[in-house]
């Protein structure tokens, strides 16, 4: 069996955001033939605007990708940082993100509320190293 190429499927992303309130026009009534219940494209949750979206699985490949490689960057400066005779060592970091409708990483900074929204929690724990047995070392 041949291998399908993952990269050009597509993944549905929904997305939600703060609605936005349509500015006054000074028209007294709706347009002719309007109906309110009648535009998916404006379909609300919570008092918030939903919009789906399909992105490239590629796309969202490379963006986490990068997003990760970036992040172990600055981390590992950070544990290079740490003095080592204070004994301190960074075992394990979590770090909530979420994607946008275009396929973007985005890292949730303090303060965002992240319960009943579509945040993911990505966890990086430090890998155990094999232990070296002495007795080999001497030989």
């Amino acid at each position: 069996m041949q291998e399908q190429d993952w990269g050009d499927e597509e993944l549905w992303i929904v997305t939600a955001s703060d609605r936005q309130e349509a500015e006054p026009t000074g028209q007294k009534s709706p347009p002719k033939n309007f109906n309110p219940y009648n535009n998916p494209s404006k379909a609300t949750v919570s008092g918030e605007e939903v919009q789906a979206s399909r992105v490239k699985a590629e796309t969202l490949a490379v963006q986490m990708s990068q997003f990760v490689r970036i992040i172990g960057r600055v981390f590992a400066t950070a544990q290079q940082q740490i003095d080592p005779l204070a004994g301190l060592q960074l075992d394990e970091i979590k770090l909530a993100v979420e994607i946008s409708g275009k396929g973007e990483i985005k890292l949730l900074g303090t303060g965002i509320e992240t319960s009943g929204k579509g945040a993911i929690e990505l966890k990086f724990k430090r890998a155990d190293l094999p232990k070296v047995d002495k007795a080999s070392e001497e030989d």
